[in-house]
């Protein structure tokens, strides 16, 4: 994709870059209705769109459809961007642009949990209230299997079915009715443009957690491993795997918050 000269029409090797003073001063004079600056603005950002797509290269998706839901996330950005927060635009704009394209992605999934492994998650999640309540502690994974009669993997699989839409879109924090998940913010050992990852909030988040905390975050979203994985990696069991991401998710969404 980087070797891509024109992307929709537009020839990438000629956007313009906008400097910081620049955008802000098109940002004032775009919030009071110029409509020239506010094409500006769009023109001079395109840059951003196209570094945000490089992060989905290789996902067999087009490139040109990528670009126009970018657009979409940047126009979006420059729309509810609050001028009077002493931030950059693009600090604020990488994750909207990475936001409508993570939703694009997903609606438009090919992957779909069916009923029956839904209907099974649904039991299994019954089953674990029943079980805490009766012990006064998490089932573990072969407990609830042996209580439902089915095989430990089928509650592994159930489970990591309905939790990944979950837990990878979860908002993190929303603006005008614009949510940014916790996808948007999870680190790709796979990037070698790291530097607008290091103007999000999420580095100082994720550095509050526990030791135990990030290594599952690391592992589930920077390695791709399913729950079961980490759980027989670090020796405990699915059930508190997915509580501490749970918790560890909630925290960063906090801490964000406060800051």
């Amino acid at each position: 994709m980087q070797g891509k000269v024109e992307i929709c029409g537009v020839n990438t090797a000629r956007l313009p870059v906008l400097k910081n003073d620049e955008a802000q001063a098109l940002l004032v004079r775009a919030r009071a209705g110029d409509l020239e600056a506010r094409e500006a603005l769009i023109s001079g950002n395109l840059r951003l769109v196209l570094s945000v797509i490089q992060k989905f290269a290789g996902r067999g998706e087009n490139v040109d459809d990528l670009f126009q839901v970018g657009c979409i996330g940047l126009i979006k950005a420059i729309d509810n961007f609050d001028t009077s927060q002493k931030v950059k635009f693009s600090t604020y704009g990488v994750p909207m642009i990475a936001g409508e394209i993570r939703r694009y992605l997903r609606d438009n999934s090919s992957v779909r949990v069916s009923r029956s492994m839904r209907d099974t998650a649904y039991r299994v999640l019954q089953m674990r209230e029943k079980l805490t309540a009766e012990t006064g502690r998490e089932p573990t994974t072969e407990e609830i299997a042996s209580a439902l009669g089915i095989k430990r993997e089928e509650v592994v699989f159930s489970l990591d079915a309905i939790s990944d839409p979950v837990s990878l879109f979860e908002p993190v924090y929303s603006d005008a009715g614009e949510s940014v998940c916790v996808m948007d913010q999870i680190c790709d050992r796979r990037d070698t443009d790291e530097s607008w990852l290091e103007r999000l909030a999420l580095t100082d988040a994720i550095a509050s957690l526990g030791e135990r905390e990030k290594r599952i975050l690391a592992l589930r979203y920077c390695d791709g491993k399913t729950q079961m994985e980490v759980a027989s990696e670090i020796h405990i069991s699915q059930a508190q795997v997915s509580r501490l991401e749970k918790n560890a998710i909630s925290q960063i969404k906090k801490n964000i918050f406060a800051q």
